[in-house]
């Protein structure tokens, strides 16, 4: 089945892209993989991937957004959930590809459920690049017990014969020539450490950590920290010290999102556990994004991330587009 941006076919749009030099290899090396990941829920995770994503895109990117929540809102930002349920749900989210390994011979090509959000991929212009989007489903909650099975009951059985190659599902996944079109792939992961975050940390780079200025998100960076650097050394002690099979996926930095701001500058109670976030030793964006209920409480307006809305206050736009600049020069894509 083709995927359709507006009425033309998924694999026209390419090659017209390609024809015009949009970007497609412009940046340059393999695709930059990004895991978006936190303990925490509520913390703005999908609001900052699905922004994120589509300023990239504004700016010339071709940029893959992979939803691995269950609760599906990073697909919701760009879909109805009408549509979701008519035209995703049957047949074209992550669940029926994990569910492809778990329960058929083979696993289904990843690239079949890519999908080409409309609304927003008319808001980028004629200078943009390409946004896409692999969408999640509320059964991903169930894959857990699935892939924990085929290690022996366990996600920490190193001693199981396929544990590499299920922690390196996605990452194998991805490293297929169709994905080496996009300057960068974000993935939106479940708030946890269960086995389908875990294959994303294998597949990634870089990881991105949205955490709000409390005592609970001051708390997660240090765990959050602490599981990836087990997962990291349990991964490599198992695939060996080959380059090509180990990992070394690296914290690009902590997003400091919902800030309240006295005055002309943040509110004490803030500065103070940004501060102490900043004693973890891990690394700390600049930029901030100030509270909103426009921004934060919504998915979208009409599939279009507050980034690219005419709404958005000039504040919060100018807080987003300096974090993509920020984004760009950390991660260089």
């Amino acid at each position: 089945m083709s995927c359709f941006w507006g009425s033309r076919p998924f694999n026209v749009l390419w090659q017209a892209a390609t024809k015009r030099g949009d970007g497609i290899g412009a940046w340059g090396g393999r695709v930059s993989v990004v895991s978006v990941l936190n303990y925490k829920g509520g913390v703005g995770k999908t609001t900052v991937t699905a922004n994120l994503g589509a300023d990239l895109a504004y700016r010339g990117r071709q940029v893959l957004l992979v939803d691995l929540d269950p609760q599906a809102s990073l697909t919701f930002s760009f879909y109805e959930a009408d549509y979701w349920d008519s035209r995703l749900r049957p047949s074209k989210t992550m669940l029926h590809w994990y569910d492809s390994y778990n329960w058929s011979p083979s696993v289904r090509p990843l690239w079949d459920l890519v999908t080409t959000p409309p609304r927003v991929n008319a808001r980028l212009g004629k200078h943009g690049g390409r946004l896409d989007l692999i969408a999640s489903d509320l059964g991903l909650v169930d894959v857990e017990l699935d892939l924990a099975a085929g290690l022996g009951g366990s996600r920490y059985q190193t001693f199981s014969p396929d544990y590499v190659k299920v922690h390196r599902l996605l990452a194998d996944a991805l490293e297929g020539p169709a994905f080496s079109r996009y300057d960068v792939v974000l993935i939106d992961c479940p708030p946890n450490f269960n086995m389908v975050t875990r294959t994303a940390v294998v597949a990634s780079e870089h990881i991105l950590v949205p955490a709000k200025a409390d005592y609970l998100s001051t708390l997660g960076i240090t765990y959050l920290r602490r599981r990836l650097t087990e997962l990291v050394e349990q991964y490599n002690s198992v695939a060996g010290p080959n380059p090509e099979t180990s990992i070394n996926p690296v914290i690009l930095g902590v997003v400091f999102t919902m800030v309240q701001y006295a005055g002309a500058g943040l509110m004490t109670k803030i500065r103070r556990y940004m501060d102490i976030a900043a004693e973890t030793e891990v690394p700390m964006f600049q930029q901030a994004v100030r509270e909103s209920k426009s921004v934060f409480a919504d998915t979208g307006e009409h599939g279009i991330p507050a980034v690219l809305a005419g709404h958005t206050t000039d504040n919060v736009q100018h807080d987003l587009t300096e974090l993509t600049s920020e984004f760009i020069a950390k991660a260089k894509v």
